[in-house]
């Protein structure tokens, strides 16, 4: 018999040693749409911090794949005969990452800082009398009048997101960003070894209690099943659908379509439709710096811009993309082209002959151009060569999504760093009505990013919200299209699917308007 040597014996316990943890460990590397710059998803409306938000924080309600709000930190609820008091009491079992216990008085704090920013939100809390914490578990909403969208609004499920944070955090003013990232939900940010522009890592929270449902959408128990999650930047989308390929990561958010060939070659690899009610493009207005302060000259802009022309640059395959001239989501209660169906088409004279009527005076409008985020990179191309072609001066601004994130949110004058538009997308239960569409909120400082201005959208706003009857809420839903001829507020540029790919050795991934990453499970 042959004995190994003490050295060759240390050499091999050592190997073992440092082997079986990252056997017995799963790690899911996940490359996304972007990098993540900012963990707060309250500050922000960027898809990233979203996903981000989902991760570690956990919502009061929250929506299941029907779009139906279901309890998620919640309990029970009651609500009073007259409908002005609700009353909520939290489940057993929260607890914060610091081993902290959730309290009511902490979901006070972050509905209010919440409601500050969020367009759902505002509206709420213009109706709430009194928001407070009788104990520990039992959250107290008291209102001036019956409101219809409760549910719907602590429910919503894209951004702005109403996360639950503890309330030293959520005490920080709503315009200033936190740097905390202390949740109660199903994993733990590790921000020791979050690297902007590199990676952002995620570990499975050992203390969370999920709910006893099955997981439906983002509602339902929110069991994480692998130990690690590893967001892995990679800016390039064929190097993106490489790795996915060579196995270095196990999903790719969203792959174009122009590759999706490739991919069905691949017998390791499936695609998907993550979320099937899809997003919906638009050019988003700068109300407060030229030209666009002048609605006349936005009007023209609604005549400039074709549709089809925004959906071929960057969707590209007719299979995943369909013009859609309405505010509200094609296909969803409140599809209207009411008003809008001359718009939008590329009516270059038609614009030209509005510009020129406008008084508009050669300003170039500024376009922030994101160059770096899948299916989003020809939005401002397009659009600039749209422009121009009605008489427009246009000065783009190329800059990846996170610097185009930060410079949205501030009103510098156009000299000093300014914004006149910018291009994004919006999922479909984002903007089912005119109270959940953030670029809807006329509420002048109060408004999201181009900061519109105007009492008679938010009258009709606030009617949509107190009506609870279907056909009378389709009726006002109708009025909003037609004011926002009057007063543009962003143009809506065709609504498209973004298919997700992943290794075969995933499962569990949930239909959601936002990527969620538990309940699946890698062997």
């Amino acid at each position: 018999m042959v004995f190994p040597s003490r050295r060759a014996v240390l050499t091999l316990a050592a190997v073992l040693a440092f082997a079986a943890p990252a056997a017995a460990q799963q790690t899911l590397r996940v490359a996304l749409h972007s990098d993540l710059k900012i963990v707060d998803p309250v500050w922000t409306t960027a898809l990233i911090s979203t996903h981000h938000g989902y991760m570690i924080y956990d919502t009061l309600f929250a929506l299941d794949e029907k779009l139906e709000v279901k309890p998620q930190m919640v309990d029970k609820w009651e609500v009073s005969p007259d409908k002005l008091t609700w009353t909520f009491t939290l489940r057993d079992g929260l607890e914060w990452h610091d081993g902290k216990p959730v309290t009511a008085e902490d979901c006070v704090a972050s509905i209010k800082r919440w409601g500050a920013k969020d367009s759902m939100g505002q509206k709420l809390m213009g109706v709430i009398a009194d928001l407070s914490a009788p104990d520990a578990r039992t959250i107290k909403m008291v209102l001036k009048q019956p409101y219809g969208l409760v549910l719907q609004t602590l429910g919503k499920s894209s951004s702005n997101v109403p996360f639950m944070m503890p309330k030293a955090i959520a005490s920080t003013d709503p315009n200033t960003q936190i740097t905390e990232s202390i949740g109660s939900g199903p994993f733990i940010f590790k921000k020791d070894e979050w690297k902007a522009g590199e990676k952002a890592v995620y570990v499975k929270n050992p203390k969370y209690k999920p709910r006893a449902e099955p997981a439906s959408g983002l509602a339902g128990g929110k069991v994480a099943k692998v130990d690690r999650v590893e967001w892995m930047t990679i800016p390039d989308q064929q190097t993106q659908v490489n790795a996915l390929i060579g196995g270095e990561v196990d999903l790719v958010e969203i792959v174009p379509p122009d590759l999706l060939p490739l991919l069905a070659k691949e017998k390791n690899i499936k695609t998907t439709i993550v979320n099937r009610g899809g997003r919906q493009y638009a050019m988003r207005f700068n109300t407060l710096t030229k030209p666009f302060d002048n609605p006349k000259v936005r009007q023209a802009v609604l005549y400039a811009l074709g549709q089809k022309e925004f959906l071929e640059a960057n969707v590209g395959n007719p299979e995943f993309f369909r013009e859609c001239k309405s505010l509200f989501p094609c296909g969803s209660p409140l599809e209207s082209t009411k008003g809008w169906e001359d718009k939008l088409s590329g009516n270059v004279a038609k614009g030209k002959e509005l510009l020129a009527a406008s008084g508009y005076d050669g300003t170039p409008a500024v376009l922030l151009h994101q160059t770096d985020t899948a299916g989003h990179n020809n939005l401002a191309t397009v659009g600039k060569a749209q422009l121009e072609k009605i008489g427009l001066k246009v000065d783009l601004q190329p800059m990846d999504w996170q610097t185009l994130v930060t410079r949205r949110a501030k009103k510098d004058p156009i000299d000093k760093g300014g914004w006149s538009a910018f291009f994004t997308s919006w999922g479909a239960p984002d903007i089912l009505n005119p109270v959940s569409a953030a670029f809807l909120n006329a509420a002048c400082d109060k408004a999201t990013f181009g900061w519109p201005c105007d009492e008679a959208l938010e009258k009709l706003r606030d009617a949509f919200a107190s009506e609870t009857d279907p056909a009378k809420q389709k009726a006002i839903a109708e009025q909003v299209q037609l004011r926002v001829l009057e007063y543009p507020t962003h143009a809506p540029l065709g609504q498209f699917t973004t298919p997700t790919a992943h290794r075969t050795n995933l499962s569990g991934l949930l239909h959601t308007p936002s990527l969620a990453l538990w309940n699946i499970e890698k062997k």
